[in-house]
């Protein structure tokens, strides 16, 4: 073997494209504060979070920090056919595979920060998301930065509309109670690790 062809194909071994487990390990290495596990979630998780989302009245959804994808075929699936999915992330490695991977009218995948959620959602044509749904680990963030998240959903979100969020420790309620007064709680004790599933609501104005 020639020292060309061994060089070419080293080439080509290097640029073949990661694994998206490869690749979530390697935005976990990254980006430790803003991936939340070194696992993506199971589908029991995924069938769970999404269980109370009322899919006939959603036209926008919007997910932070949606990776490579865990949750996006399992939303898709059941997703209306004229409703916007906007995925935010704020590693460009992520954003890029899945502009490559999910090839789909009503998948936005959007580098940016979930505090501009409202903006976002404003530049694909909406006023207010329906649901959003984030894995983002609030405890690890930097200061200040959960509590600006939280509130920013709050007022994206429509009366009606409800903050998803799955994590793994149990502080995420202390950022969602300053912005929703209705937060129901369950455990997934079959994720690894077993997962903290929140949905905050925002309620409609009373009469």
């Amino acid at each position: 073997m020639t020292g060309s062809t061994t060089i070419a194909r080293r080439k080509r071994k290097a640029a073949r494209p990661l694994s998206p487990q490869a690749l979530f390990l390697q935005g976990f290495f990254k980006h430790p504060v803003m991936v939340g596990s070194i696992i993506p979630s199971s589908n029991k998780l995924i069938r769970k979070m999404l269980s109370r989302v009322e899919w006939e009245d959603t036209k926008v959804f919007v997910e932070y920090g949606p990776g490579v994808g865990t949750f996006c075929r399992a939303v898709l699936d059941r997703l209306g056919p004229d409703a916007k999915y906007i995925a935010i992330d704020t590693n460009p490695d992520f954003v890029a595979y899945l502009r490559q991977s999910i090839v789909d009218p009503r998948f936005s995948a959007i580098h940016g920060s979930a505090a501009d959620v409202s903006a976002i959602v404003a530049d694909h044509g909406a006023e207010q998301a329906d649901y959003v749904l984030s894995g983002l680990p609030f405890s690890t963030l930097p200061p200040g930065v959960g509590d600006v998240i939280a509130q920013a959903t709050q007022r994206v979100l429509r009366p009606g509309g409800a903050f998803l969020v799955y994590q793994f420790n149990p502080n995420v309620r202390n950022f969602l109670t300053p912005h929703f007064a209705r937060i129901d709680h369950e455990m997934e004790w079959w994720n690894v690790p077993p997962a903290q599933l929140w949905w905050a609501w925002k309620d409609e104005p009373a009469d």
